[in-house]
Parts: structure tokens; sequence; C-alpha cells
């Protein structure tokens, strides 16, 4: 893999940063990639401005796979490629997080 430069990977456009633990404990191998293939597609076909990392663990080894939303701190459980679709809609277009998929939320720098 080539390194690439903050402009190659959006980061002077970025509003939001996406944090994806894939598992392999809160969830199946499988089902973690294939919300992150998901995400990646996502981001790409939208146009998010929006960083994107995948995590192996978040320490939360159930519920998964676990998606942050940084620099709300937004936490949500269970974010399958169906579930994506919609945070993206409400909270990554729309700026409304999915309430009702909140799990937690703990913004970095007490912002």
């Amino acid at each position: 893999m080539t390194a690439k430069s903050f402009d190659e990977i959006g980061q002077p456009g970025a509003r939001r940063h996406l944090f994806l633990c894939a598992g392999p404990r809160c969830c199946t191998p499988e089902q973690g990639q294939a919300s992150w293939e998901h995400l990646k597609g996502a981001v790409k076909e939208h146009q998010l401005p929006v960083l994107r990392t995948k995590a192996a663990c978040f320490r939360l080894c159930a519920e998964g796979p676990w998606l942050v939303v940084y620099p709300e701190g937004i936490w949500y459980s269970h974010v399958t490629p169906e579930r994506f679709d919609r945070i993206r809609r409400e909270h990554l277009e729309g700026g409304t997080p999915v309430a009702e998929w909140v799990r937690a939320v703990n913004p970095l720098g007490g912002a």
C-alpha cells in the first residue's frame, strides 16, 4: 500500500471522523467487514466530507459493529450496512443523530 497525503485522504475538508470497530469480538469478522465495505462505499458515493478509520477493538465486546462519530462523540451500536444508511442520511448529512441508536455521547476535549 502506498502512503497517501492529507489531500488524498480528504483531511483538509473533513468535518467529521468516523471510527468503525469491525470486531472480531463485538461481532463476527464477516459482519464487521460488511459494515466497513458499505461505509467506505457510501462515503465515496455520497462524497461525504469525513475521514474514516477501521479499528479491531473498542473494548466493548458485544453489540457491534460499533461506530463513533467525532467531533460529536456519538457512539452507535449494531451498525449494519442498513443502519449506516440511515446514520448517513440523518446524522452525517442532516446533522441530527439517530437518537434511538445512540448508545453514548462522549465528545473529546470537553466540546
